[in-house]
């Protein structure tokens, strides 16, 4: 099994034992919420663009809203049997692991995370390697917004990236997967080390992150 349908699998889990009304790290959602945003993302095309296009929103949200309003259950079965073949998802070979491995690893831990007495996964190692990579690889896109300079440091290894190129630079320690949150806005529920001018690492720990 791949890490996406492994972390498609948890979440559909985790979302089925908490039911609709449970709370997520995303400003404003329960967990129908979160199960809605990842049906349109995957089944309703003509209204995934506006998950990242700011003038599409206002009918994306609109969508959003239409299929909350279906019963829970559906909504995460269609969730845990993945995408239709006819999604670019289906056609396109690898582009499930490539896109949802990060998608359904960043969700899983918005709705472990909202819930008392979390403590961060341990992963395996090609998973926690595959997270970093891809952190270090989008670091200047998650960060171009950030206010200061940053450098990420992947705790106990000599492994670095430069996020941000900018003086004065906070330089953000942990492993990746906290790394890998911190990098998507979830700044206040990700464990890791600030190092640099307090002023700068208030100012970073506020900034609008991620893609």
């Amino acid at each position: 099994m791949s890490y996406a349908r492994a972390e498609r699998a948890a979440i559909t889990e985790l979302l089925d034992d908490l039911g609709p009304f449970a709370p997520t790290l995303c400003a404003g959602w329960e967990t129908a919420d979160l199960a809605a945003h990842l049906v349109v993302r995957e089944r309703r095309i003509d209204a995934a663009a506006g998950i990242a296009v700011k003038f599409l929103a206002p009918y994306t949200r609109n969508v959003q809203e239409q299929v909350r309003a279906r019963p829970y259950a559906e909504l995460v079965n269609e969730v845990r049997q993945g995408p239709p073949l006819w999604t670019p998802y289906g056609l396109i070979p690898g582009l499930d692991s490539a896109v949802n491995t990060i998608e359904f690893f960043v969700h899983h831990e918005d709705v472990r995370r909202a819930q008392a007495g979390w403590e961060p996964r341990e992963l395996p190692a090609d998973l926690d390697d595959l997270l970093w990579k891809r952190v270090a690889a989008g670091a200047r896109v998650f960060f171009r917004k950030s206010p200061v300079g940053v450098v990420l440091r992947r705790a106990g290894t000599g492994q670095k990236a430069g996020a941000k190129m900018s003086d004065p630079a906070v330089v953000v320690t942990g492993p990746s997967q906290e790394l890998l949150l911190f990098a998507f806005g979830r700044q206040d529920h990700a464990r890791v080390a600030l190092d640099g001018e307090p002023w700068a690492v208030e100012k970073l720990m506020g900034a609008r992150l991620g893609m």
